[in-house]
């Protein structure tokens, strides 16, 4: 939502049953500055398992998958 609430979308692919389009709510803008604001407050960090190039994307989601990680898993865009 924060990018707004309309869009282009190919339906064709929903319709043929290759894709599936599920909505995740996460939350207001002004929940997520909030969050943030108490984040670095109590200087919370997050645990990363591991940091992936983004040529290593297909190992990323492999790491995932296995569900052995503990942490976020990252894929860095740089």
């Amino acid at each position: 939502m924060l990018s707004g609430r309309t869009g282009e979308i190919d339906i064709a692919p929903v319709l043929m049953q290759n894709i599936r389009v599920q909505g995740i709510i996460v939350g207001s803008r002004e929940m997520f500055e909030a969050m943030n604001r108490a984040l670095e407050q109590n200087r919370i960090r997050p645990v990363v398992d591991r940091i992936f190039t983004l040529e290593e994307t297909q190992q990323a989601f492999g790491l995932m998958a296995q569900g052995g990680h503990f942490g976020k898993i990252c894929i860095r865009m740089d």
